[in-house]
């Protein structure tokens, strides 16, 4: 008999301790975690947390920003959203550790999968906000400005000289920044990176950059890639945790070793205009047994353009062109028969009764991958509202372009093997 009390009070204390993340958890070898930003452990979640509604919208309005973000990278050319009404952010979901100078400062870093040059806030910054972890330079010994006759300086956007440091300037999402080019040690997990060449945010406007700074996981001459190719063979795979999920087990591994051996692949496609971006070759779409009638057109890999689809880790959302979206969503009506269909925001298609739901399939050149309904539908907290996540491209969005958004990816490995040019996806529970 006590043995068995012992036993129950374990698996209480077990059950207990499993309702509280652990947000000591650390980083090991050259594996990171990787957090929701709104997540226990993020000093970024909101201090009053929004109703499911609330919250559906927020996730929604960035990602109005975002899509016009990368639609500037692929029109090569900076737009800068204009909110109306309601701010626009656009803060990028996950984020992890990083640590950077002599001795160490420890920053949180957003991941994003289509930028390339890491920045930080820097001690002095005019316009950062008051309350972010900004990196102190001149507390680094190993600190030092960038030439402007460096070769890295001919790899920013928009880059500035003031005497002989190098600076830039970038617009993101509904923000511009202006940063001086800086190295120095970046340690990821327990893997020192000497001399790592990053943005030093000296002004900002807007309030669309991420409070805690960025990780560009993007392919270009100034990403973490290409600076640690000796050392991570610019290869690296993410797991994502759900939005919802309060225990965060979420990682991103770095380099080619502890990959997953089971893992479907499909090829990379190269843009040379916008080499920074993954371009996978989405092919179809299937819902239930299905595939969905949709002119090829609306995935066809454009270089010239920028039109094919995109892997990405910054959107929520998946956002498909309107003719590839609009035979989707109309063929899942369909397949819910009489259900009366609403609407929340951006989403066009939701239920406030229960349904059966038909299933969803990207099939992409190589593999196909079937999503459970935790990445394709959105439930309200009382679940009595459930809407497809996924949306069309909106008219003053550059409608070439199909993002295979965050949502879809959660409790997924994301594998990326730039020297092979292909991308690997398999199942994995990371919440």
């Amino acid at each position: 008999m006590r043995t068995l009390l012992l036993s129950l009070v374990v698996l209480f204390f077990s059950l207990v301790k499993g309702l509280s993340p652990n947000c000591n958890i650390q980083d090991q070898g050259s594996t990171l975690q990787v957090i929701h930003v709104n997540s226990p452990c993020s000093p970024f979640r909101p201090k009053t947390p929004l109703s499911w509604q609330d919250n559906v919208l927020q996730m929604q309005s960035k990602d109005k920003a975002r899509l016009q973000y990368l639609s500037s990278l692929v029109a090569s050319k900076s737009i800068v959203p204009i909110a109306s009404g309601r701010t626009i952010t656009q803060n990028p979901t996950y984020i992890v550790r990083a640590k950077i100078g002599t001795p160490p400062q420890t920053l949180l870093l957003a991941v994003d999968t289509s930028n390339d040059a890491a920045w930080v806030p820097c001690t002095g910054c005019v316009g950062c906000s008051s309350t972010t972890m900004v990196f102190d330079s001149a507390n680094s010994t190993t600190f030092k400005t960038v030439d402007c006759s460096a070769d890295q300086c001919k790899q920013v956007p928009n880059p500035t000289c003031a005497g002989t440091t190098c600076g830039f300037n970038k617009t993101y999402g509904g923000s511009a920044f202006a940063a001086n080019l800086v190295q120095d040690t970046l340690v990821l997990a327990t893997d020192p990176v000497p001399g790592y060449t990053f943005g030093c945010i000296q002004t900002s406007t807007g309030s669309s950059l991420p409070a805690q700074g960025l990780l560009g996981l993007g392919r270009g001459p100034l990403s973490l890639l290409s600076q640690t190719d000796s050392l991570y063979k610019s290869t690296f795979s993410y797991c994502l945790p759900g939005y919802k999920s309060t225990n965060f087990s979420g990682s991103l591994r770095l380099g080619p070793i502890g990959q997953p051996k089971k893992i479907k692949y499909t090829q990379l496609l190269k843009n040379p205009r916008r080499s920074s971006l993954y371009y996978v070759n989405l092919m179809a779409i299937k819902v239930g047994n299905k595939v969905v009638d949709i002119p090829a057109t609306a995935f066809a890999f454009d270089p010239s353009t920028g039109a094919g689809t995109v892997i990405d880790s910054g959107t929520i959302f998946t956002n498909l062109v309107k003719a590839a979206y609009i035979p989707v969503r109309d063929e899942f009506r369909r397949r819910m028969g009489n259900a009366t269909v609403t609407s929340l925001g951006g989403f066009d298609t939701c239920y406030i009764v229960p349904i059966t739901i038909p299933s969803i399939t990207f099939i992409f050149s190589g593999m196909n991958v079937t999503l459970p309904q935790d990445n394709f539908i959105i439930r309200s907290t009382a679940g009595t509202t459930s809407c497809l996540a996924m949306a069309g491209a909106a008219d003053n969005v550059n409608s070439v372009l199909n993002v295979i958004a965050n949502f879809q990816q959660q409790n997924h490995r994301i594998l990326i093997d730039v020297p092979n040019s292909k991308l690997g996806v398999a199942r994995e529970t990371c919440s």
